[in-house]
């Protein structure tokens, strides 16, 4: 167990020594050509504002709860027969 727990934290700190060391390149980057920067964020930001992430998102939304009406029936259901099957 403790083993795990030892291979969990070397992977936690490697992806924050992945992650700071990209926000390092990221700012200097942004030191060294801030117009192309702010030309590329608002590319960013335009094409990000032009997919339905939204409307993605509304429709996952609703497939969920479709789909969390039966699952809680069935749930029930085994939850049920298992109190019956206890008292038996």
């Amino acid at each position: 167990m403790d083993e795990n727990n030892d291979i969990a934290l070397r992977g936690v700190r490697y992806a924050q020594d992945q992650f700071s060391e990209v926000v390092t390149q990221a700012e200097e980057f942004v030191r060294e050509k801030p117009g192309q920067s702010l030309l590329i964020a608002l590319l960013a930001g335009f094409i990000l504002n032009r997919l339905p992430i939204g409307r993605l998102f509304a429709g996952l939304v609703r497939l969920l709860m479709f789909a969390l009406k039966p699952a809680l029936l069935l749930y029930g259901a085994t939850k049920v027969y298992e109190v019956i099957q206890e008292e038996e």
